[in-house]
Formats: C-alpha cells, sequence, structure tokens
C-alpha cells in the first residue's frame, strides 16, 4: 500500500499539495493531460523551482487564457465533474469536495450550499487544484492518506468584506471537522479548498506515523513571508500501518470514586467528551476495606488533557487523579455518507489492511431518524450498511 502522509506545519492550500505531488515525483505532463477531460476554461499547468524560507520547493501555477463565462453553482460544478473521463474515485472525492466547500461558504455567508456560485476565474484555479490533487493521488497509486494538524495561520486578514480573523469564516467552519491550530506569520496559512481536500482524502489527522519514505516532497503556497518556510511537506512511501494501524501517543487519566452518585454519571461523561475526551469508561471495582466503587477512565490527546482531567477534578468528588501516557494503535478510517428512507447517514469506514474494511453506520444519525420516524434503531442501522455496501459494489462495478 502507498501511504500519503500531509505536513501541514505551515497550512495548505489547493496549489501547495499540486506542488507537493509533483515535487514528490509526479510527472506534470501524466497530470496536465488527464485532466484534459475536464471542461474549465483554457488553462496552462506550469511547474517552477522556488525557495521559500530555507526551503526548496515546486510551485505549480494555472496560467488561465480563458475562464468560464459566468460563475458556477454546485449544480453546474457536479455536471463538470461527471462529464469528465476520471476514474470514478476521482469523481466522487471531487464532488464531495466541493459539496463541502459549498457547505462552508454557505455557513459563512448565511446561505443555503445549493445557492453557493464558485466565481469566473477562481472557479477554474478550484476546479484544476481539487481535480488535479486526486487526479494526481491517483497516478502515484496512493491507497492511505494520513495528516497532521492543520496551522491556519494567525492575526487578522483584509477581504472584500473588510478585516476577518485568522482564520476566515469558511475554513472556520471547515475546521469543525479537522484538527487546527494557530502559528506562524500574520496571515491565513489554510485555505478552504485546501482543508476540504484533506478533509476528503485523510482517513486520519495524527502525527507522521510509521512509513516508509521513499520520497519527500515540499509544495509552495503563493506567499512567501520572511523568515518562514511557506510549504506544504509530504511524505509518499511503503505503508507500515496496514496491519496495526496508526500508532500514537496519548493521555489516560484516571481516578476511583466510591460516594458520587450514580445519576451524575451520565452528565459527568458527556462534559468530558464536550472538554475533547476521545473515550470515557467507568469500571466497577472492589476498593480498600472491600468497599465497592467505580474507576472513572478518560482518553484525551495531549492538547485536551487539561480540560478533560479539570472536568473530572471540577465534576465529580475526587480529591486527584492518574495522568499517565499510553500509545494506542488505531486503524485508518474514513466517513462515508450514504442515503436511506429516513435520511443520510454517516458510515465509519476502517481500513483492516490486506484490502479488508470495516464498515458501521454511525449511531447517532441513526438514532435522530429512529426518533423522528418512529421505526427500531436496528432496522436504520441495518438499511445503512446494506446501502453502503450496495454502493461499495457499484463502485467496483464502473472501475
Amino acid at each position: 500500500m502507498t501511504h500519503l502522509h500531509c505536513d501541514c506545519f505551515s497550512g495548505v492550500s489547493g496549489d501547495m499539495l499540486l506542488g507537493a505531488l509533483v515535487d514528490a515525483g509526479l510527472p506534470l505532463k501524466d497530470l496536465a493531460r488527464g485532466l484534459k477531460s475536464v471542461r474549465a476554461g483554457e488553462y496552462v499547468l506550469r511547474a517552477k523551482p522556488v525557495m521559500r524560507g530555507s526551503l526548496h520547493a515546486t510551485k505549480v501555477d494555472v496560467v488561465i487564457r480563458r475562464g468560464v463565462a459566468a460563475p458556477l453553482s454546485l449544480s453546474q460544478i457536479r455536471r463538470t465533474i461527471a462529464s469528465g473521463r476520471l476514474p470514478v474515485s476521482v469523481k466522487e472525492r471531487s464532488l464531495d469536495v466541493f459539496e463541502r466547500l459549498a457547505k462552508a461558504e454557505g455557513l459563512a455567508h448565511r446561505v443555503p450550499p445549493a445557492k453557493v456560485h464558485f466565481h469566473e476565474v477562481g472557479v477554474v484555479d478550484s476546479l484544476v487544484d481539487v481535480v488535479g490533487t486526486l487526479l494526481g493521488c491517483h497516478l502515484l497509486g496512493v491507497t492511505h492518506v494520513t495528516a497532521s494538524p492543520i496551522n491556519v495561520g494567525a492575526g487578522m486578514i483584509t477581504s472584500a468584506h473588510g478585516a476577518l480573523p485568522v482564520p476566515g469564516p469558511a475554513v472556520a467552519a471547515l475546521a469543525r471537522s479537522a484538527p487546527v491550530y494557530s502559528a506562524g506569520p500574520t496571515r491565513e496559512l489554510a485555505t478552504p479548498t485546501g482543508v476540504a481536500l484533506l478533509l476528503a482524502l485523510a482517513q486520519d489527522f495524527c502525527p507522521l506515523p510509521p512509513m516508509m519514505p521513499t520520497s519527500v516532497g515540499y509544495g509552495a503556497g503563493a506567499a512567501d513571508p520572511h523568515g518562514w518556510p511557506n510549504v506544504l511537506r509530504v511524505f509518499l512511501g511503503e505503508d507500515r500501518t496496514s496491519a496495526l494501524g496508526c500508532a500514537e501517543t496519548i493521555v489516560q487519566i484516571e481516578t476511583n470514586l466510591d460516594d458520587l452518585n450514580p445519576q451524575a454519571y451520565e452528565t459527568v461523561m458527556e462534559r468530558l467528551f464536550a472538554a475533547g475526551a476521545l473515550d470515557v469508561t467507568l469500571t466497577p471495582v472492589i476498593m480498600k476495606r472491600g468497599r465497592p466503587g467505580i474507576t472513572l477512565t478518560a482518553l484525551a490527546q495531549h492538547d485536551q488533557a487539561q480540560a478533560v482531567a479539570g472536568v473530572v477534578l471540577r465534576d465529580t468528588t475526587t480529591l486527584g487523579i492518574r495522568m499517565q501516557e499510553v500509545g494506542r494503535l488505531i486503524l485508518a478510517r474514513r466517513i462515508r455518507k450514504v442515503r436511506t428512507a429516513g435520511g443520510l447517514v454517516r458510515v465509519k469506514v476502517a481500513q483492516a489492511g490486506a484490502g479488508r474494511e470495516k464498515a458501521a453506520p454511525e449511531y447517532r444519525d441513526c438514532l435522530r431518524i429512529a426518533e423522528r420516524t418512529g421505526r427500531p434503531v436496528r432496522e436504520i442501522m441495518d438499511e445503512a450498511a446494506l446501502a453502503f455496501r450496495m454502493r461499495k459494489a457499484k463502485a467496483r462495478s464502473h472501475k
């Protein structure tokens, strides 16, 4: 399996992704040839070596000779992508990216996604960046993608709508589904297109996982702030996590309780998850002098550990907690949406190695539909699982 890891220490954008893939070995001619069937005006792809800070990188530019005649709606974008002679997986993920972008822009401007329009010259850039990145991954044989948390930049930016805080509204809306942080120069480092692409591509957001890199690519952003290497770094190589999953270190917060009213457990767990806990368990134990008790265990990423620990100390009767780092292996996963009679259901799909997958419908989505329709939740879960299997079989038949 070929693994691509994106190191987003200086954010991410569509041209940075394209540049990094070309720098890592993607032939520009093959990419341009594959994009010819996508009718997005007239343009030429150009790649050139540049310096960003102290790093050598590749900058890919979309030189537009003739843009589209008018702004394009999401439905027009769908038709443009669907009409191209592209692999099915590239089409599906490209549509996923633009749906994410439309939803984010809709949230930012308080309009329905269907009414969002992608404007003239900008839409050509976006189409080439999105479809080109996904096609590039296909041409390189990428089967597994991970990414680091995304640096969105800092400070304020000036837009057509006036001064805005970093990240801008669209990136902030997309950041609901990705880990982000703020560092570096006073500017926006992550673009909506770049973040949406990572959300569609990455099975997990984590530090560099075990892999055997065969090449490392650096894709340059358009900006060149003084003293800052504005590049996206990618590692391309052999996947070493296909059998055991992605390794990472997290924090385990634990305490024993024997005098907390059990009615409070539900609220405590809800607040722990709201504070960022990855998982929370309650385990019956026998404490000293034969007293029955409960061991409360919460898992959290390092940057959320203090907030999670604070909930335990504040909302329970404990006077102290145990904290330790623990390692864990997690299967690479992605989210896919399927349509059921009651509405959309998210399905978590995990890569189990050797081409095998595990798929599980999101319980909360199924519960919401069950409560609205009065149907048993197990029926909704079975229907979502069947819809996913049928979608997978259909995708295979079109390859």
